[in-house]
């Protein structure tokens, strides 16, 4: 399951936040509701308490300190929809305030609908609606760049440790690093992706490989230990020993 991330009405109505920048994943903001409800929804298989009140959607119940929130699930994605705070000598008023809320919300629908709703409640506008998705998806390539920047990291120690290529596969390509140290003290890196990339995607990789200078890649026409493929790309630079040596010392 991915982190749970509030919808926009949500995070403005419910917990008061302002929307961030669009660099900033709403699923990364500092709020214990939030916090709770990715670690109660951290396996996909895991046990929750339904919202039996709202019968028109599948609603679950996440607790912490004095909130109370609602949450909704779209494949593996939970959706904080609703939220709210305990107020003391009441263990459930948030609870009946959201049942309240999907009543009054069905008796305006079937005042406008010749055709009107059979549940008892209606809660569809809580949900992620189109200005939801549309930020979801601003925020793909802060994500993208994140799982390069550690899987990048990750390549470069395992390729400090013995001198060979390690490979991570991404949705449309492979990233390889090979690290290696020779007699003189200079630290030589490697890196070859291999696949469908867009245009951009060499800038990113290499702009994100610690150590090295960012003009001083150049491309290669073979790796170390073997030609390249038809469907490859590589370039080579120099690492700044000292910073290969403190990464060793960070992942120790």
């Amino acid at each position: 399951m991915r982190p749970a991330r509030p919808t926009l009405r949500c995070l403005q109505d419910d917990l008061g936040h302002p929307v961030p920048p669009v660099t900033q994943p709403l699923e990364d903001l500092d709020h214990p509701l939030l916090a709770k409800a990715t670690e109660r929804f951290a396996e996909a298989d895991a046990k929750h308490e339904r919202i039996r009140a709202i019968d028109d959607q599948v609603l679950f119940k996440v607790k912490v300190q004095r909130w109370r929130g609602a949450v909704w699930v779209e494949a593996d994605l939970p959706w904080l929809v609703a939220a709210g705070r305990r107020e003391d000598g009441s263990a459930d008023d948030f609870y009946a305030a959201l049942e309240a809320d999907g009543k009054a919300a069905r008796a305006r629908y079937n005042a406008g609908h010749r055709e009107g709703l059979k549940t008892a409640t209606h809660s569809a506008h809580l949900l992620p609606d189109r200005a939801d998705f549309v930020r979801y998806r601003a925020e793909a390539g802060v994500r993208f760049v994140r799982r390069i920047r550690v899987g990048i990291r990750s390549l470069v120690c395992d390729s400090l440790r013995d001198g060979r290529e390690h490979t991570v596969d991404f949705d449309t390509f492979t990233l390889g690093i090979q690290v290696r140290a020779d007699q003189g003290h200079e630290t030589y890196v490697a890196v070859r992706i291999t696949g469908s990339v867009p245009s951009n995607l060499a800038v990113v990789v290499l702009g994100n490989v610690p150590g090295c200078d960012r003009d001083g890649w150049y491309p290669e026409y073979a790796l170390p230990e073997r030609d390249l493929l038809p469907a490859e790309q590589a370039w080579s630079n120099l690492m700044d020993p000292t910073e290969a040596a403190a990464l060793l010392d960070d992942e120790r």
